[in-house]
């Protein structure tokens, strides 16, 4: 009996050391791939003039990486590639912008990059939550409950605009 139960313990051990070996190769491997991907597009671009999707590509790394400043100056560089480009994706690239300067607190200058990316896709809705979201820490709620009702008529199970939108509802209008 206890021989069993010896072997049903050492069985899950097994299992868990198993299962946690496989996620942290497969976190090496994604890390990895990242950093590649990321010494590739630096030498590249470092000597040569890129496509606005390498720029992209690059300063969205910068962005997951949480180095703002890097990322805006690439996404710049993006977006210049874009226009001469006339690559139609452009509001992923301000969208993306309008991400690093919000992260970094400039919530003004993120407004208008999350408006210019809904000019190039008015149906964005990574865009328009973003908006919205930049809006309420700007403390005008009223522009973001607006913001998160138009994601809403687009997509109305979006659970981020749901849950954002009621909250702003109940602050904008006490309950008596």
């Amino acid at each position: 009996m206890d021989s069993n139960l010896a072997i049903v313990y050492l069985s899950i051990l097994l299992t868990l050391l198993f299962g946690v070996s496989l996620i942290v190769f497969r976190q090496i491997f994604k890390n990895r791939k990242v950093e590649n991907a990321l010494s590739r597009l630096q030498k590249k671009l470092s000597k040569e003039k890129g496509t606005a999707q390498e720029y992209y590509e690059l300063g969205s790394i910068y962005v997951d990486k949480k180095l703002y400043a890097q990322a805006i100056t690439t996404l710049q560089q993006a977006i210049k590639a874009a226009e001469q480009e006339g690559e139609e994706n452009i509001a992923l690239i301000y969208n993306a912008l309008g991400f690093a300067y919000f992260s970094q607190e400039q919530y003004d200058v993120a407004i208008r990059q999350y408006k210019e990316a809904l000019k190039h896709n008015p149906n964005y809705i990574t865009a328009l939550n973003n908006l919205a979201h930049a809006y309420e820490r700007k403390k005008l709620s009223a522009q973001a409950l607006q913001t998160y009702d138009q994601v809403l008529e687009l997509e109305p199970n979006n659970p981020n605009a749901k849950r954002r939108a009621d909250k702003l509802r109940r602050t904008l209008v006490p309950s008596a």
